[in-house]
């Protein structure tokens, strides 16, 4: 055997394993061993999210699941609204919370604390009008949307309509938000913070009293968001 052939072959077997990993999403993908080649190793990494489940009281007792890029996660939140799950997952993750005649979303761009609450519907909202589309059908269709998933997988995007939920809620119902960062700032509910915004949106009918968006809260982040399209 022509051990100088050899040397080159597994040489040149290792570099084109290496480059492919440089072209692939961390932990996800083909990996090398040795210098024999590549695989698949199929698996996505583990995650932890949590976060708390409100509306000004808090949501106990209702079935949360986060549907990612691939994998998905579900559990029952406490009675004080609060919620972890650790799992197998590539993300991003939309988040669901369901409870009798409230259902809101949120999302998950990393590993984590992200709240579900009527400030993160109106969030999404917001998103789903840039990607020209509803809330229903973006998180229906997220887990084999790739375009879905880039856009609430980048934070940039994310806090930006974030911002614009603030924004706008303050311009309409001259309610200013206490704490802007409402998606990953952790809270307890009855304590001021999060939850003394969530109670100052209820008051001024941003939020109906399932706890869900009004209307025309919704109508504004979705006419904001379809003027800032992705």
């Amino acid at each position: 055997m022509n051990i100088d052939y050899l040397g080159s072959a597994r040489t040149a077997v290792r570099a084109m394993c290496v480059a492919s990993l440089a072209t692939l999403p961390a932990c996800h993908g083909s990996v090398c061993v040795g210098v024999d080649g590549c695989f698949d190793d199929g698996e996505p990494p583990t995650v932890t999210l949590s976060g708390t489940a409100a509306t000004g009281r808090a949501i106990a007792g209702a079935t949360i699941r986060a549907d990612c890029a691939q994998g998905w996660g579900t559990t029952v939140s406490d009675s004080s609204g609060n919620y972890s799950l650790t799992f197998a997952a590539t993300l991003p993750c939309v988040i669901t919370a369901v409870s009798a005649n409230t259902t809101l979303h949120s999302l998950a761009f990393a590993g984590g604390t992200f709240n579900t609450t009527p400030e993160t519907e109106l969030m999404m909202v917001y998103l789903a009008s840039q990607l020209g589309t509803d809330v229903t059908h973006l998180v229906a269709n997220f887990p084999s949307n790739g375009h879905f998933q880039q856009a609430l997988g980048n934070a940039t995007d994310v806090l930006a309509a974030e911002t614009a939920v603030g924004t706008n809620v303050q311009q309409r119902y001259q309610v200013t938000l206490t704490v802007p960062a409402f998606l990953t700032t952790p809270f307890v509910v009855g304590q001021p913070g999060v939850d003394s915004d969530l109670r100052a949106l209820a008051n001024a009918d941003v939020t109906d009293t399932s706890g869900m968006p009004s209307q025309a809260a919704v109508s504004l982040l979705s006419q904001a968001g379809a003027a800032k399209p992705l």
